[in-house]
């Protein structure tokens, strides 16, 4: 099994500072207009005759999402970009009809440019790891030099999300996810533990152990803390099935085919965990994955066992395929024993919240609708939505068992994302703020700034509802 951690592709290739542009040869400039399709026609009136001449000889017409090139005086370039209400889809839509060049941007500025900035680098993003022939990047924005560190921490954070996830099981199993939050954990001094197979048992986390024992890859619980233990204590948790066969309840052909990406959640916390060291909240962050591989083997846990968890409630199992909540169990309880203010967890958990929402709106559990509806707020300002779903207490009769404190399945087949936020909900301590975010994590084909694969979903908007409750240093 390999252990490199391969570098991902970095954003910085898409991007320029001024000063940096200004030092080269600028004899012929590049330019990005963008206005909204009302605009138009005031601005074409405000033309030269013979850019008018040129737009009517193209025919062209004010769609949303389309982009014309048009000459300029002295071999400059004007590409005339058509936005619609989705700032940042402005640029990632433009980029790929551009040739070669640095540009500037212009009818952008302040918080719409930053927008507009990070849909142009989430657009250049690639995937290339396993390629012979990579891509070479030549369209870079110009942008301020305080405006470029805000758009590359973003950045960085989207692609090491969409790497994580997009890297096959074979080279991203538990092992591997150890490596990388390790390094992330490095970079910004924070202090790393990974607890490994049978030492589960031993510093008990026997629901993490139980999932995980049957892969050749041991399971793992990892964990890192920054920041200063004074700070409001924030914990996030990721679902870390790094490949989710369904056990012994196997998947089909066509169910097991991305399961690659059923490690989601904790590609999240590691980009959102980022994104927070690099712009120094000041809280004190504690990053728990638990880390399995949900394989099929000789001692594969099974349907109808009851196996312990860290709280001391015993669940039995109902389909070894509801995996990601019996490991997140373990990690949830250790939080609260930790006295966490807040938790906020990020899994791919169930079909039904996508049956519910589709596969770009992640779905919303808390026990504190104050903070959830700031979540909420930001991600509607930073377009990164989510969207509110209930934990309808009658529900719970559902997870009920004969033998043992739960099951981790439902017995019915209706709301299941809910009766899983209500497992959950179960491991949380009492007075703690908490946060249940059940996503996709995966772009199903692509759109603007959003290419098919591995996607950030909620990052932003969790990271923004954070810095709006906690402040910023």
């Amino acid at each position: 099994m390999a252990h490199d951690i391969h570098i991902g592709l970095d954003p910085a290739n898409f991007f320029v500072s001024h000063q940096d542009s200004s030092q080269k040869n600028n004899s012929q400039k590049r330019f990005l207009r963008v206005i909204t399709r009302a605009e138009y026609t005031d601005w074409v009136n405000h033309q030269t005759q013979t850019v008018q001449d040129w737009l009517e000889n193209l025919r062209f017409s004010p769609e949303v999402g389309k982009t014309v090139l048009i000459p300029q005086e002295n071999h400059h370039l004007l590409a005339l970009v058509i936005r619609g209400e989705s700032v940042m889809d402005s640029l990632a839509a433009a980029y790929d009809c551009l040739p070669a060049g640095d540009y500037y941007s212009e009818g952008l500025t302040g918080f719409d440019f930053i927008q507009a900035a990070i849909g142009w680098g989430l657009q250049g993003y690639k995937f290339e790891r396993y390629k012979k022939n990579r891509t070479s990047f030549s369209k870079r924005l110009i942008v301020s030099d305080q405006a470029l560190e805000i758009i590359l921490n973003y950045c960085q954070a989207h692609y090491l999300i969409r790497d994580l996830i997009n890297t096959p099981a074979e080279d991203m199993g538990p092992s591997e996810l150890a490596l990388w939050a390790e390094k992330i954990a490095q970079e910004s001094n924070a202090q790393f533990e990974c607890i490994t197979g049978q030492d589960l048992l031993n510093k008990n986390f026997p629901a993490i152990h139980a999932v995980g024992r049957a892969s050749d890859d041991e399971p793992r619980l990892i964990q890192f803390s920054w920041g200063n233990p004074k700070n409001p204590k924030v914990t996030l948790i990721g679902k870390g099935v790094c490949f989710d066969t369904g056990g012994l309840d196997l998947k089909d052909a066509e169910g097991m085919r991305w399961m690659k990406k059923d490690m989601g959640g904790a590609a999240h916390v590691l980009g959102l965990a980022k994104l927070i060291m690099a712009a120094q909240l000041p809280i004190y962050l504690t990053v728990y994955i638990p880390a399995v591989e949900n394989a099929v083997a000789g001692n594969a846990y099974r349907p109808g066992d009851v196996i312990k968890t860290r709280k001391g409630l015993t669940v039995e199992i109902g389909n070894t395929d509801a995996e990601g909540r019996v490991i997140l169990s373990d990690a949830l309880c250790l939080a609260s024993e930790n006295q966490a203010e807040l938790i906020i967890d990020f899994a791919t958990l169930t079909g039904a919240a996508r049956v519910a929402l589709g596969a770009d709106l992640p779905a919303l559990f808390s026990n504190d609708q104050k903070f959830s509806s700031l979540i909420l707020e930001m991600g509607l300002k930073y377009e990164d939505p989510l969207w509110p779903m209930p934990l309808h207490q009658p529900y719970k009769a559902h997870l009920k068992s004969n033998i043992a404190d739960l099951n981790n399945m439902s017995k019915v087949s209706y709301g299941g994302a809910i009766t899983a936020a209500l497992f959950l909900e179960n491991f949380v301590g009492e007075n703690i703020t908490w946060c249940h975010i059940d996503l996709m994590a995966f772009n199903t084909s692509s759109r603007p700034g959003k290419p098919e694969g591995g996607e950030a979903m909620a990052l932003r908007a969790v990271f923004h509802a954070i810095e709006k409750k906690y402040g910023t240093q």
